[in-house]
């Protein structure tokens, strides 16, 4: 059953950790959020009647097709790049970092007044309720691997009635940001279901993080040198520190 804890300080955070995990041996993902009640659900099943997903895939390879320099490979890679992007995907962003989730959900400013969130995931634990279980103990798949050919925009365009479980799986670091950020992702079927409501929910948990602290906690963070350009090493990150800074 999901616990709900309370953070305020980043050693309240560790404290936290230390007694919630203290006998589990397998990886643990974090996301932020700025808003407590925010579900995890991706941004394509947010959308109210959303086109086809091999519709938002055409229109956005219209036009980035010239400008990028390097061809994605697949429509793996087609929608990581879409998520990079801001398009609506059924990818939801992971860090294998709690200080990186926890900046996410302090950090916005339109947000200040809410409390925030910080989720913690067990993946395999979750991909157990998908029915994935490796040859090792606590096995992640990757988007090469078999477990993820029925996630595929191909697959489930061909069988619209199906209906799997969100599993969790790891992706080649192959942008700054992502590894910067230590990027991991779960990803959805044709379900919308939020992550948190899967099975016996032991595979989640979550730490709430009241909007007094905020303020203080993106200090703390600051001092450990956590800010936008450390997690989006961009130019545009730059000029946005710097005009917070005048």
């Amino acid at each position: 059953m999901m616990t709900v804890r309370k953070v305020e300080s980043i050693a309240e955070l560790l404290t936290n950790l230390a007694a919630d995990n203290a006998s589990y041996q397998g990886a643990i993902w974090f996301r932020g959020h700025a808003d407590l009640s925010w579900s995890l659900i991706p941004g394509y099943y947010r959308i109210s009647s959303p086109p086809s997903e091999g519709t938002l895939l055409k229109r956005f390879k219209q036009s980035a097709a010239m400008l990028i320099d390097r061809q994605p490979g697949d429509t793996f890679d087609w929608l990581f790049l879409m998520q990079h992007y801001g398009v609506p995907t059924r990818l939801l962003d992971w860090t294998e970092s709690p200080l990186v989730a926890l900046y996410f959900a302090v950090s916005d400013q339109a947000y200040e007044t809410h409390d925030g969130a910080l989720w913690l995931l067990k993946p395999t634990e979750l991909n157990k309720d998908a029915g994935i279980h490796g040859s090792e103990e606590f096995f992640i798949p990757s988007f090469e691997d078999d477990e993820l050919k029925n996630y595929s925009v191909e697959i489930l365009a061909h069988n619209p009635r199906q209906k799997l479980n969100p599993i969790a799986t790891i992706a080649t670091r192959n942008n700054p940001r992502i590894q910067s950020q230590l990027g991991v992702f779960t990803i959805h079927h044709s379900d919308a279901c939020a992550i948190e409501g899967v099975g016996d929910k032991d595979h989640i948990n979550k730490y709430k993080i009241p909007h007094s602290a905020k303020s203080a906690l993106k200090e703390e963070l600051r001092l450990l040198g956590y800010n936008k350009f450390q997690l989006f090493p961009e130019l545009a990150s730059i000029g946005d520190i710097i005009k917070e800074g005048l």
